[in-house]
């Protein structure tokens, strides 16, 4: 007789975790982002607009904020392609021989970095009051609410004017313009903290009632550990859509503000800036001055809404 021998069967092979490109391209984002044309056009242009910024004095003829690059006797130079454009001055100069296209490049990159810091810090002043307004409820979530129902009850650039113009005052004369930008972006976070706050309180009241909330209760863990670690990260989805949108709002309002006058100085402008000192000179033919900060400033803000718009549609679990 011979004895039965069975053959061992080989060991599986040891599973290989895949990188983040790989699950990216495998996950229903990616694949209704290449579905839709609008938001790739949209992250294309957007893309193209903070690369340039960002990497303005690559790109740039002459650094807009150094006055001994400036050049008064190539004021209000048309566009190139104009009778009396000159090269390199493509899309021509302003009435202190700024270049036009280096102008832009710089004033949206201080665009987008206000931009980024107003909502990042608008995101943590109102995630922070959100959390602590839904876990404990009572006096504090009063408190809270009542003076986001009082901030809801002014309007937006109100808001930022009043904070703008009453931190400018405080500085100290020399430091007002150094400080443009740090005050610009505390006014605008100042004026739309509430939206997460009561985004995230509502969501902070859904979770706490929860079974793992109440167990790590139990369990003695801390109430900042349990908001930080547990809470929050359920509350992130509609506080991601939410800033993407408030984004472009952001840039907008910084924009208004400059071209009131109390935001970015003519020395380190912005769109709002070139803005505001192009439009003196709308009507006495030097029309691009001001027409090409515009349609740079819609460019930016609609590409932003346009993929707010579209992650808010992707992210909403009723439209699966």
């Amino acid at each position: 007789m011979t004895a039965d021998v069975t053959k061992p069967e080989p060991a599986a092979a040891p599973s290989v975790p895949r990188g983040f490109g790989r699950r990216l391209r495998d996950s229903d984002i990616w694949w209704s982002f290449t579905a839709s044309p609008t938001a790739m056009a949209a992250a294309l242009i957007l893309g193209v607009l903070v690369l340039t910024a960002l990497l303005a004095p690559l790109f740039a003829v002459q650094n807009p904020y150094d006055a001994a690059q400036l050049d008064m006797w190539k004021a209000e130079l048309p566009p190139v392609w104009q009778e009396g454009g000159e090269w390199p001055y493509l899309l021509g100069t302003d009435t202190q021989g700024r270049d036009m296209l280096s102008a832009i490049l710089y004033g949206t990159r201080i665009s987008i970095v206000i931009g980024v810091a107003s909502v990042a810090l608008s995101l943590v002043i109102g995630m922070s009051a959100g959390l602590v307004s839904g876990f404990f409820g009572g006096f504090v979530d009063n408190v809270l609410m009542r003076l986001g129902d009082i901030t809801l009850s002014i309007p937006t650039i109100l808001i930022a004017i009043l904070v703008s113009t009453v931190v400018r005052q405080m500085l100290p004369a020399d430091l007002r313009e150094i400080g443009a930008s740090a005050v610009l972006i505390l006014a605008i976070a100042l004026s739309a903290w509430v939206q997460y706050a009561r985004t995230v309180r509502a969501q902070t009241i859904v979770e706490r009632g929860k079974e793992y909330v109440q167990a790590a209760r139990l369990l003695k863990v801390p109430a900042r550990r349990i908001m930080a670690r547990h809470i929050l990260p359920n509350t992130l989805t509609p506080i991601l859509v939410a800033a993407t949108l408030n984004f472009g709002m952001a840039i907008l309002t910084e924009a208004t503000l400059s071209f009131l006058g109390i935001g970015m100085p003519p020395g380190q402008p912005s769109l709002g800036t070139l803005i505001r000192i192009g439009n003196q000179y709308l009507f006495s033919g030097s029309w691009w001055i001001v027409l090409f900060p515009v349609i740079q400033l819609c460019l930016l803000v609609v590409t932003v809404n346009l993929l707010g718009d579209w992650l808010r549609d992707v992210l909403n679990p009723k439209l699966r």
